[in-house]
């Protein structure tokens, strides 16, 4: 099978080409998606993961009740695992030549997922579960947005997605348990 256009770059052009504006770093004619886009759409990822941060945090420290040991347990891992997530997408800003906004000032305005103080361990789960499930669609769009336009971005948000999914599973373990009923049912697999 002959093609007329060649898989691969030859080697030479490839060199050629990497010592032309050698100041974008990473960023090369291959990458295919408006750079300043996607450093504002991360940075709506990261003001996410810090308000998640943020409540998980604070969920873990308020929470109480006989039964609550457990459930602190699993809001101070999510809240690790939120500061994971708000590193890399931070770091992503920085490879792309942005600056992560870790500002304080207008957080809530930028963030996808808001942040709330429950009262009680029930409504901290519950609160935690819809922003998980926030999160899951927002990032599941911003994944097919990012298809093959920016694959290292894509591939950096496919990650955080599975975790934010294992999330909104846990937070819906836990509500089933501590509101005392049965968990949902799983449909059987087709056979």
């Amino acid at each position: 099978m002959n093609n007329s256009q060649p898989f691969l770059t030859d080697v030479n052009t490839l060199r050629e080409q990497a010592r032309k504006s050698i100041e974008k770093g990473a960023i090369t004619p291959a990458y295919q998606a408006d750079v300043q886009q996607t450093i504002d759409i991360l940075q709506t990822v990261l003001a996410t993961e810090i308000v998640c941060v943020l409540r998980y945090t604070m969920n873990a420290i308020a929470a109480s009740g006989i039964s609550s040991d457990s459930v602190r347990e699993e809001f101070q891992e999510h809240a690790a695992e939120e500061q994971e997530h708000m590193k890399k997408a931070a770091e992503r800003i920085n490879q792309l030549g942005g600056t992560p906004n870790f500002n304080p000032e207008g957080l809530a305005m930028r963030s996808a997922s808001q942040y709330s103080e429950a009262g009680s361990l029930v409504e901290m789960i519950k609160e935690n579960l819809v922003a998980e499930r926030i999160a899951c669609d927002h990032y599941r769009e911003l994944i097919r947005f990012f298809g093959e336009k920016d694959p290292t971005t894509r591939v950096m948000m496919e990650g955080i997605l599975a975790n934010e999914e294992e999330h909104a599973n846990d937070m819906l373990d836990l509500l089933a348990c501590h509101e005392e009923q049965p968990p949902v049912q799983k449909k059987a697999s087709a056979q």
